[in-house]
Formats: C-alpha cells, sequence, structure tokens
C-alpha cells in the first residue's frame, strides 16, 4: 500500500493511464492469468505486462506464478492512501472509481488517449 508521497506520486501515476484503469476494473471481478488479461486489448501481451509491472510497482496489484501461469490479483488496500489524500480536500467520499477516474482525467487533461476497448 501506498503511504509515503514518493509511493502516492506511483500510484497516481500508473491511474492516469486508461488502460491501467480498465485493468484494474477487471482486476475487480477476480483474479486474472496475465495471457487472460491481455486478451481484453488490442495491444502486445508485452505492453500488458509493462502495464501490468507498473501497476505493481504502485502496489495496485500483485503477481504470482501458479503453474506455468503468472496470475495477478488487485491489492484490496491499494487505493487507501490515495482516497486519505483525497479526502482531505472534503470533495471526496471513500473512492468510487468513476468519480476518481474523472478526477484523474481533470488532473492530467493532455490529448485525448485513443479507446483502447475493442468494442468502440
Amino acid at each position: 500500500m501506498a503511504e509515503r508521497g514518493g509511493d502516492l506520486d506511483l500510484v497516481f501515476a500508473a491511474l492516469a493511464d486508461p488502460t491501467r484503469r480498465r485493468i484494474l476494473s477487471m482486476l475487480l471481478e477476480d483474479d486474472m492469468a496475465v495471457t487472460d488479461v491481455a486478451a481484453a486489448f488490442d495491444i502486445s501481451l508485452a505492453a500488458v505486462s509493462k502495464h501490468l509491472g507498473i501497476l505493481a510497482q504502485a502496489g495496485l496489484i500483485s503477481q504470482d506464478r501458479r503453474g506455468r501461469l503468472r496470475w495477478c490479483q488487485l491489492e484490496p488496500d491499494a487505493l487507501r492512501a490515495a482516497s486519505v489524500w483525497m479526502q482531505g480536500f472534503g470533495q471526496f467520499e471513500p473512492v468510487h472509481l468513476e468519480a476518481f477516474e474523472l478526477f484523474l482525467e481533470r488532473e492530467f487533461a493532455g490529448p485525448p488517449a485513443p479507446p483502447t476497448d475493442p468494442e468502440d
């Protein structure tokens, strides 16, 4: 879990990317094998692995080997420090991922990212 300023920076940087936010949403449902995560995207397995590494470095997910596969799981308390930090502004209740996503989009506004959802 991120508690120091630098760790909190890693959390917000990880959450700034729409692909990584989508991965976190997928992991809310259940643990997933890396290959299953990658199958949901139109990007390479290497690119998905890089996103997963950033999420793991930020403490948002953990990974372990089960047989020949690497599995990912959401860390349940991973957003606690970010939630506490945001609550300090009095604007936020406990983190709701959709509201948090809107906040991040405003904070890190730049050119719109192309959709990563194959259904778009």
